[in-house]
């Protein structure tokens, strides 16, 4: 018998069941996180709406960081992917052990950056020195998580690539609850904790970090995923199957690193309109956020799916497959639209800033809801071209699209200083020019003599 016979069959079938057996764990572990960022902003709003406002631009730059490692979880998953879909499980192990050494040095790279680099950047941009100030001070201990959020990453890579996506939820809880707590004793000094403001969230968020990296790995342990995949059996350096991890994933992670630095730039923009307009600005974030979860979710298993397809030589059923979750994922997000125009009131009030913050919030919150629709469309294609292995054309599709964001943004809050109801339609600018190359190029078939 050889050794590939030993193992499960990890190769996915093309069915709505699978779909969902792979996505709805994945929403889910995305939307428990979801809720507890949310819940930390309200926590930060009964702080002022200041805090509320600078929440908004240190959670974007800890999202420029926090997406480096999605991209490269994202091109990790498609190789275990198409390992999986090849049956050579016996690799996976290893190109797993070769992503954790690169988290590591990544996350030691962002924490050097944001202590010495990014209070020099940030003065040049943000214009209110209170808000300067509070924004160095919490980064400088946020950071401190994110070698911990890097080796999270990791699992999911892990855990999506080989079918367990189940298992997501339990580490993820984790962190979340950790996290809640923590802001209520930390912001306010609750529980026998220092009153330690907005800053405490910060703590409180590195702590959670841990907490969930430390449930999900012994999940990994106790379920026996580690044996089955020869996880821990080899640590040592593998120059063939770093590079093929860099090469595989650098193109993600600039794709996504210069899509959330765009962001900041957005929000940057939206300072210099004042504070109100940031504050409402970061609700809208947290709403995107929440409710791009299923989206996001549906994302995750294209680009995992496509990859374990194409392992399976079924390229001729790629299109197919990527119809089905377009579907779904359509018709999570008109139903999450729909239900935000109805009763839009429920979801601004959480944040306990009256009646004027909720009536300048409601017209951009109707903009927001129909770039999740657009969304929820493009990423499904962007993310197939991703699952074909050609992440290059990823990070070529991304730099066209950002171009012609920051054009749009520029022009439209700096130059025209127009409200930000017109800001935010550039969200609908971006996921269009997203589509039509990502749309492109999956029909052009060019992806099918890509080998990884």
């Amino acid at each position: 018998m050889n050794q590939t016979a030993k193992h499960a069959d990890l190769r996915v079938i093309i069915s709505n069941k699978q779909i969902l057996k792979i996505a709805l764990p994945i929403a889910a572990a995305i939307v428990v996180p979801q809720i507890n960022f949310i819940i930390n902003n309200i926590f930060l709003g009964g702080l002022g709406q200041q805090s509320l406002a600078v929440a908004g631009i240190t959670g974007v730059y800890y999202l420029i960081f926090a997406v480096i490692g999605i991209g490269l979880n994202n091109g990790l998953q498609a190789l275990i992917s198409r390992r999986a879909g090849e049956n050579r499980v016996d690799e996976i192990g290893s190109l797993f052990s070769q992503g954790i050494r690169i988290a590591i040095a990544l996350a030691i790279t962002g924490m050097l950056i944001t202590w010495f680099l990014a209070p020099v950047i940030l003065r040049w941009s943000i214009h209110d020195e209170k808000v300067l100030l509070m924004a160095i001070r919490f980064l400088n201990i946020r950071i401190m998580g994110l070698l911990f959020l890097y080796l999270y990453q990791m699992r999911n890579a892990l855990l999506v690539g080989t079918n367990q996506s189940k298992y997501l939820i339990i580490g993820t809880a984790s962190e979340s609850l950790a996290n809640i707590i923590l802001d209520y004793g930390l912001i306010y000094g609750k529980f026998g904790l220092p009153a330690l403001g907005f800053n405490g969230a910060a703590y409180a968020s590195v702590i959670a970090e841990f907490t969930g990296l430390f449930v999900i790995f012994l999940v990994i342990h106790y379920k026996g995923i580690g044996k089955q995949l020869h996880l821990f059996k080899n640590f040592s350096y593998d120059s063939g199957n770093t590079k093929l991890i860099l090469k595989q994933s650098s193109p993600l992670i600039a794709q996504h690193a210069i899509s959330i630095i765009s962001w900041e730039f957005f929000y940057i923009l939206i300072e210099h309109h004042g504070t109100r307009d940031l504050a409402v600005s970061n609700t809208m974030r947290n709403i995107f956020g929440f409710f791009g979860c299923f989206t996001w979710a549906f994302a995750a298993t294209t680009s995992t799916m496509v990859s374990n397809v194409i392992g399976q030589g079924l390229h001729e059923r790629v299109i197919e497959l990527i119809h089905k979750i377009m579907k779904l994922s359509l018709l999570f997000s008109i139903t999450v639209a729909i239900t935000v125009n109805l009763f839009p009131h429920i979801f601004l009030s959480v944040y306990g800033q009256g009646e004027d913050f909720i009536q300048s919030a409601i017209p951009v919150l109707r903009v927001v809801s129909g770039a999740l629709v657009l969304m929820s469309v493009s990423t499904i294609w962007l993310n197939a071209v991703t699952g074909t292995g050609n992440s290059k054309v990823n990070l070529l599709i991304e730099a066209f699209t950002i171009i012609i964001y920051c054009i749009y943004v520029y022009i439209v809050l700096e130059r025209l200083k127009l409200p930000i109801t017109i800001g935010w339609g550039s969200e609908w600018v971006y996921w269009t020019c997203t589509f039509i190359p990502s749309y492109w190029y999956i029909k052009s078939g060019r992806w099918k003599k890509k080998r990884i």
